[in-house]
């Protein structure tokens, strides 16, 4: 089958088919559901300006409608010989329609029709993701409530410090996750806006209304300059995947966080056998396997924007089949990061944590800030106070103390959690994702 670029007395290799097409078949089947909705939008804005008649309009949007419904029940694929989803779609309207399906493409490039089908997908992907961690978040918080009196030791320099909390703990990871949501948020306002109607790069002269796709698509706005929507390729994965790694940066911490807490010389939490495994020799093991696996899964993915930058690396303005290749990079990416904060999620659900820790007289070092205070409050200039506990641990005089008063914001005796918790909030109320979404459920027929 020939393409839709092809001209007809041109000839294509088969190893050049194969070079130049790779995996994007493939990635395609993602973009599926958004091509038809790009479509969708597209068609309806053709029949406005005149480029089709509304019996014609009408008949493309019903069989439109129809293709998506059958994307969603997983019974689409694209066929032996058709080159990507966009010439699929095409073909499946022709093959109804007949001409009135090739009339869809008119004020449209592959360039813009790629772009926003991608634009569309992560948007998507990335609610999905920010979703997810508000999942996780939610969990952290409650975790932190509940184990808010439990002490664990704290650590600088891996040397025991001071004390601190399991509630402190948890709450650490849940404020970490709304600063990651703020980075999500700035990600989705990139991949926010209209592509449609940029053509090649350099728009058309069919007086297209780039303001309805924009509405109709539910874009907060447009890129307005018709060369730059097309420089947003490119830009936009490395933005999405920037934010995506800052939150992986948050879980292989954590995940590291667990496996050393879990591990026999720190036993300070848990693992049920369902998330650890044995040894082939070693009766006795039960290895944090899914730990060690979230933070190699999360660390990789860490590694993924620098990728898309070098992909990117000297181009000049306008598209380039380099581009292609991110796909390749990104649509991945978002399956591992869901499926990462789906287990952390898990992880977190079922660890137990060991009270009482700081009973143990190995840990009585750990109050000597506590004693240092003590003094101070009775009067003693803090450096004076500092010199005489060290003196008091050297000569063997020293006692811990182990009643604590932290009472400021953020420390163990006063989480600050509702206050987190009014962060997040905050940050999702910026998304609006169930007025974006109303919009493009009410395209399909």
């Amino acid at each position: 089958m020939s393409k839709l670029w092809q001209k007809e007395s041109t000839q294509i290799d088969e190893r050049i088919e194969r070079f130049t097409v790779g995996r994007d078949r493939e990635m395609d089947l993602h973009l599926a559901e958004f091509d038809v909705l790009g479509n969708l939008a597209h068609a309806q804005m053709l029949a406005t300006i005149g480029l089709l008649e509304n019996a014609e309009h009408d008949s493309i949007r019903i069989e439109l409608g129809s293709i998506y419904h059958q994307i969603q029940r997983g019974e689409f694929c694209i066929e032996d010989g058709v080159e990507d989803v966009h010439s699929q779609i095409e073909l499946l309207l022709t093959r109804k329609l007949g001409d009135v399906g090739k009339k869809i493409h008119s004020g449209r490039s592959r360039n813009d029709q790629v772009l926003v089908d991608l634009k569309l997908y992560v948007r998507d992907r990335l609610q999905k993701t920010v979703l997810a961690t508000n999942t996780l978040f939610e969990l952290l918080i409650k975790r932190s409530n509940e184990h808010k009196n439990d002490l664990l030791p704290g650590y600088t320099h891996l040397q025991i410090a001071m004390p601190s909390s399991f509630g402190l703990w948890f709450g650490a990871y849940a404020e970490a996750l709304v600063d990651d949501a703020v980075l999500l948020q700035a990600a989705y306002r990139v991949a926010n806006k209209n592509p449609l109607g940029s053509g090649a790069g350099y728009g058309s002269s069919f007086p297209l209304n780039r303001q309805l796709t924009t509405d109709l698509l539910g874009f907060e706005s447009m890129n307005y300059n018709v060369v730059y929507a097309q420089m947003t390729r490119g830009k936009m994965e490395q933005v999405a995947l920037g934010a995506v790694a800052n939150l992986c940066a948050t879980l292989s911490r954590l995940a590291m966080d667990v496996c050393l807490y879990n591990s026999q010389n720190f036993g300070f939490l848990t693992l049920p056998d369902a998330l650890t495994t044995g040894s082939s020799i070693m009766p006795h093991k039960k290895n944090p396997d899914v730990a060690e696996l979230l933070r190699a899964k999360t660390n990789r993915l860490k590694a993924l924007p620098n990728e898309v930058m070098m992909v990117m690396s000297n181009l000049p303005s306008g598209y380039h089949r380099d581009m292609q290749l991110l796909k390749e990079i990104m649509m991945p990416a978002f399956d591992e990061v869901l499926n990462c904060l789906e287990m952390a999620t898990f992880m977190l659900t079922e660890i137990r944590v060991k009270p009482n820790l700081l009973d143990d007289p190995k840990y009585d070092l750990m109050f000597s800030v506590e004693r240092v205070n003590e003094l101070v409050m009775s009067g003693v200039p803090f450096r004076d106070a500092y010199k005489t506990v060290g003196a008091e641990i050297e000569n063997g005089t020293y006692a811990a103390p182990r009643a604590l008063a932290h009472t400021h914001e953020g420390s163990i005796g006063n989480l600050m959690n509702d206050a987190i918790s009014g962060q997040m909030q905050s940050v999702l109320a910026g998304f609006d994702f169930e007025k974006t979404q109303k919009t493009m459920d009410s395209l399909v027929p």
